[in-house]
């Protein structure tokens, strides 16, 4: 019997949980999620490939899960940066293109938008759309703050000048001067929400 260098078997379970999620996320890093197999993630962890299955009951699970772990690490940084960005709203709308951008260039983002087949391409979506919705709700607040009158639809908006950023960005455009027009067009945006209110 392998020996449990943890508190309890439920923490050595959580932790060993968390290391095939760490395993099967450096993979899709890396790549496309064809890499995300049992076999390679059990190897990245040292375990047997029969362990994963203690874990997950597929590859489309384990995809799922790698995206939804990782939301909590995207919006804690959104957060941090709105909180270190002040109260003025505009500053708010800024650090949070920003933000995005950031971890786009930081790699993060293909973790979601990891190339796939059909059956994976589902099972990434289903974590990227829980994420991407988690992301909105700082800047809601953010519209609430102003007054918008329909702050979900106005960040939704707002994000799509986050995504094609984002396009360009995979397409090889500059990185700091995508942001910079990113963030004035969604700054300018924000503009026409208070007048419209």
């Amino acid at each position: 019997m392998p020996r449990i260098h943890a508190a309890s078997v439920a923490d050595h379970r959580a932790q060993q949980r968390a290391a095939l999620l760490d395993a099967a996320r450096e993979l899709l890093a890396e790549g496309d999620a064809s890499r995300v197999t049992f076999a390679a993630v059990a190897r990245r962890t040292g375990l047997a490939r029969n362990s994963v299955y203690k874990y997950f009951t597929d590859r489309r699970q384990l995809l799922t899960e790698v995206v939804r772990a990782a939301a909590p690490r995207w919006t804690s940084r959104i957060h941090a940066a709105l909180a270190d960005a002040g109260d003025a709203p505009e500053d708010r709308v800024a650090a949070f293109v920003t933000a995005q951008l950031e971890m786009v260039r930081d790699g993060e983002h293909r973790i979601a938008r990891a190339s796939a087949d059909a059956q994976d391409g589902a099972a990434l979506r289903a974590g990227a759309d829980a994420a991407h919705r988690a992301l909105l709700d700082p800047l809601v607040d953010a519209l609430q703050d102003v007054g918008d009158d329909a702050p979900l639809r106005s960040a939704r908006l707002l994000q799509g000048f986050v995504n094609a950023a984002t396009t360009a960005l995979e397409a090889g455009d500059d990185y700091e001067a995508v942001r910079d027009r990113a963030v004035a067009l969604a700054v300018a945006a924000l503009g026409g929400v208070t007048a419209h209110r």
